[in-house]
């Protein structure tokens, strides 16, 4: 599991946060430091005292190159993961000295980067450039396709949308009941002009973006799409459950949702058919 930094405002937010995790678990778990490229960043250097001194040994970083950062996670023995959209990325994570690199292909939620690329090309394509482990991230809900993301070459997976559909999730039930009733078709792909495309739900807001970003003139992206788009919108919907208040991310792999069972259950059902699909399909092949 990972805790999400930038859900916390200050360095001592985090901390409560990290406290609040130990208390609930003896198993590891990691913090996620989204380095984003717009706008007023969050406090790093606080989050990164924070890491360090509560004894977190594992962070997975996104966005921008963390290498600024790097001399004094590993000082700490801290094991980093880099999100990476690309063969180019993950082989410059490699270069600074990240451990492993988690894949993400343009089948997931968030920020599938500008390549699209799905994850049964890139995972491989990147293992064929790296000498790190690669952990698979996007379109991912039940076993087989962790059996296929190991078949790859792919040491494990990332699941966003899958997780967020789960009893203990925070989400609204509106949205939850959302992805359940959706398909694979139900997401749109935007902010594309803006060199930032996001996969989210296809709302009405989504739509309204896309209907900007198709016209021939250029957008002012401050005044036409940032109001539709800000995150703190999305919040405030996912709080009062209006799932047409705002941008939210989720995959096209809701059309594989279609219960809303507790994290145990879900890792439970992902272990079974994984084991179950290796014994009685693949078993028979060889």
């Amino acid at each position: 599991g990972t805790v999400t930094a930038g859900n916390y405002p200050t360095g001592e937010d985090l901390r409560k946060a990290i406290k609040l995790t130990k208390s609930l678990t003896d198993k590891p778990f990691a913090v996620n430091l989204t380095f984003i490229l717009a706008g007023t960043p969050p406090p790093f250097d606080d989050y990164i005292d924070v890491i360090i001194e509560t004894g977190v040994k594992i962070i997975e970083t996104a966005g921008k190159n963390p290498s600024q950062y790097m001399e004094r996670l590993k000082a700490a023995g801290i094991v980093v993961i880099h999100k990476c959209t690309s063969v180019k990325h993950a082989i410059k994570a490699e270069q600074i000295g990240c451990d492993f690199v988690s894949v993400d292909g343009i089948d997931c939620s968030g920020h599938p980067g500008e390549e699209v690329v799905p994850n049964s090309i890139l995972i491989p394509a990147t293992l064929k450039k790296v000498n790190i482990p690669v952990i698979a991230s996007g379109g991912i809900a039940n076993g087989k396709q962790l059996v296929a993301s190991l078949a790859l070459g792919a040491e494990g997976v990332n699941m966003g949308t899958r997780f967020s559909c789960t009893v203990e999730s925070p989400y609204h039930e509106n949205f939850k009941q959302k992805i359940v009733d959706s398909t694979e078709s139900d997401t749109a792909l935007i902010l594309k002009t803006v060199h930032n495309t996001a996969r989210v739900y296809k709302n009405s807001v989504a739509v309204k973006v896309m209907e900007i970003e198709s016209r021939k003139e250029p957008a002012d992206f401050y005044t036409e799409i940032y109001p539709l788009v800000m995150g703190k919108k999305a919040t405030e919907a996912m709080i009062s459950g209006d799932t047409e208040g705002g941008m939210w991310t989720a995959g096209p792999v809701m059309g594989l949702i279609d219960d809303v069972p507790t994290c145990q259950q879900l890792v439970q059902n992902i272990m079974n058919e994984a084991k179950e699909t290796i014994k009685n399909r693949l078993a028979k092949f060889i």
